[in-house]
């Protein structure tokens, strides 16, 4: 099968046969290096995915997270280690049939079930349970600390952490600066949040889940 690529701002176009799938790749690994947030270029990239695309990841570590999120919008996901710095994630809508027959991926029920990479975890630094005047416990607060992380991690962290959150819970975060596409990801998601600039030029946000 012949094929056509392009690279067009960091992505690879894989032109087939109008009968077969376009695979549009993405390395991010050159964003992290530098240290910049490609979740905002992850997105748009999904944004402008047909459902007949096939959306290949590369990254530094499995983008677990990420995962859940595409889930939502359709995308079941195959990921596999390339190596100790590069993961390959293969992300197919659930409208193509004829890919997804192809390889084996893993579905909402299969996500539920995987593990959260070391680091990214979102594990709280504290978790603090309120009680009202009969005792009974309302929604636990998580804390997380995500100052000196390097993108992605505050990000993955944070939406790991309302992954584990029950609707109503509250998810604190102290991040270097304000986290924009974090923000952004909030609203599509249905939390409300604040956000509390500090004196230092970090910033605080309450988060509850929706």
């Amino acid at each position: 099968m012949d094929q056509t690529k392009h690279e067009l701002t960091g992505m690879d176009v894989s032109h087939m046969s109008s009968t077969d799938n376009r695979i549009i790749e993405l390395d991010v690994r050159p964003h992290l290096s530098k240290k910049l947030e490609p979740f905002q270029l992850i997105m748009n990239t999904v944004k402008g995915l047909d459902p007949m695309d096939v959306f290949v990841l590369h990254a530094p570590f499995k983008p677990t997270p990420l995962l859940g999120i595409l889930k939502m919008r359709g995308y079941s996901h195959s990921s596999e280690r390339v190596n100790a710095e590069h993961w390959r994630t293969t992300f197919v809508h659930r409208k193509n049939k004829t890919w997804s027959k192809e390889g084996t991926f893993h579905t909402a029920k299969d996500l539920n079930q995987e593990e959260t990479p070391t680091g990214c975890a979102g594990e709280p630094d504290s978790t603090e349970f309120t009680y009202s005047s009969d005792e009974m416990p309302l929604s636990p607060t998580i804390t997380l600390d995500n100052r000196g992380l390097e993108p992605p991690q505050p990000m993955m962290r944070t939406l790991a952490a309302l992954k584990r959150c029950e609707p109503g819970q509250t998810v604190l975060i102290h991040n270097d600066r304000v986290p924009v596409f974090l923000m952004e990801e909030l609203n599509n998601l249905g939390c409300s949040y604040t956000v509390e600039d500090q004196a230092d030029g970090t910033a605080k946000l309450r988060i509850v889940k929706g």
